[in-house]
């Protein structure tokens, strides 16, 4: 048992008398069977009445707020106080609402027997599969202290990676914004003031402004139609997403689109190889930390391949002969360099190797995504200023040559 749950177990009444609402009359009694005897915990009312299903619903914690936690919680434990003492103090500095109502539910768990990993499956949406087997596996080794403090690491290495793929994704939103802002302005604003003009000119108009009049036409005459297409063919889409099998339908077909296709395979790679890693590093076993490694991946493709792996190592295969059997989705380098760590017995390093790699590419990639969208965006907003221009120009230049 780790020092910290013995901590718990030795001072009950210090616990009960300074936190009154930890007083075990006001909780229902639960049985739970162990190896050695039948153990009789106390939960929290809050766990009573919530479901676990239901219990996380509405509650919202930040990445930042997470790598604090298990940060803290690491440096706490490391210096000795016990698990209970270090959920108390957090809970008094928290900052977040959500943070505060999690924590004082662990603190509940925790004061009535329950390891910090159980206390910690209620909001296994809210902290992850892995943030949980992380501690599970520190509890079950007596290396807590350094486990969260590798959680906490990795945290912030994926927390680095999803600003690079934000920060590279603003100067194209920025663009498409600028397009549709002009586009609207000059269908609903400035055409409605130009177009009469050419109505009353009694001349064979060029085709581009016949084409301009017909779409400001159809804008102006279905304004409420397109809004709520719109709206509807957005929200069937998502709908639609939330079937799993179009949503892996979706992701499969991500993977090869140009430029999208190769990001998102490196995201995965670089997730993979550094949850694996810790995992492995921290003392899972191979199958358990590829079954808890592919529920982190968001891509459904790439969380079943590893989900098969997993059962291909359970019947004593490789694992990286499992993924180079799939050379599209998995790259050639990564099966290869996974079966030298295998080989020498060094897989956890390997991996975090081919993590860094692939961080390397993909940092690479959002440097460079906006050389290379810059051009394509700005050759479709010239074009459409262009063929405005010409469809607006050109009956008012034919019109001023046969005057002349």
């Amino acid at each position: 048992m780790p020092e910290w749950a013995a901590t718990v177990s030795e001072e009950p009444k210090s616990e009960t008398k300074t936190e009154p609402d930890f007083t075990p009359k006001s909780f229902p009694l639960v049985r739970k069977k162990s190896a050695v005897k039948e153990t009789i915990y106390e939960l929290p009312d809050s766990q009573k009445k919530i479901p676990w299903w239901k219990k996380d619903i509405g509650l919202r914690v930040s990445l930042q707020e997470q790598i604090l936690f298990a940060r803290h919680l690491s440096l706490m434990s490391k210096a000795g106080m016990s698990i209970l003492d270090s959920l108390q103090l957090l809970k008094k500095q928290a900052r977040s609402r959500s943070m505060v109502k999690i924590l004082d539910d662990m603190a509940r768990s925790v004061a009535n027997g329950q390891f910090l990993s159980v206390a910690l499956e209620p909001y296994a949406s809210v902290f992850s599969e892995l943030f949980i087997s992380i501690t599970r596996i520190g509890e079950a080794s007596g290396t807590l202290s350094e486990n969260l403090a590798y959680l906490a690491e990795e945290l912030d290495k994926k927390k680095q990676l999803k600003t690079k793929i934000r920060g590279a994704m603003v100067y194209p939103f920025i663009i498409v914004v600028g397009v549709v802002s002009i586009v609207s302005f000059l269908v609903f604003f400035l055409f409605p003031k130009i177009i009469p003009v050419f109505k009353t000119l009694n001349v064979k108009l060029p085709l581009p402004t016949r084409i301009l009049i017909a779409v400001a036409n159809f804008a102006q005459d279905y304004t409420l139609w397109i809004i709520l297409g719109a709206v509807v063919f957005g929200l069937t889409f998502w709908l639609l997403l939330k079937l799993r099998s179009v949503k892996k339908f979706f992701h499969r077909v991500l993977l090869f689109v140009p430029i999208a296709g190769s990001l998102s395979k490196a995201v995965n790679m670089a997730s993979f190889c550094r949850t694996l890693a810790i995992l492995l590093r921290s003392g899972s076993k191979i199958v358990e930390s590829l079954g808890t490694t592919g529920n982190t991946l968001s891509n459904l493709v790439y969380r079943d391949e590893i989900s098969a792996a997993a059962d291909v190592v359970r019947k004593g295969g490789q694992l990286s002969s499992h993924l180079a059997s799939l050379p599209r989705i998995f790259p050639l380098m990564l099966s290869q360099m996974i079966s030298v760590g295998e080989g020498t017995g060094n897989l956890s390093e390997t991996l975090q190797y081919l993590a860094g790699f692939y961080e390397e590419e993909i940092d690479n990639t959002t440097k460079n995504l906006s050389t290379i969208i810059e051009p394509v965006l700005l050759i479709i907003l010239g074009g459409i200023v262009g063929f405005v221009a010409i469809a607006v120009i050109t009956p008012i230049y034919g019109i001023t040559q046969g005057v002349r």
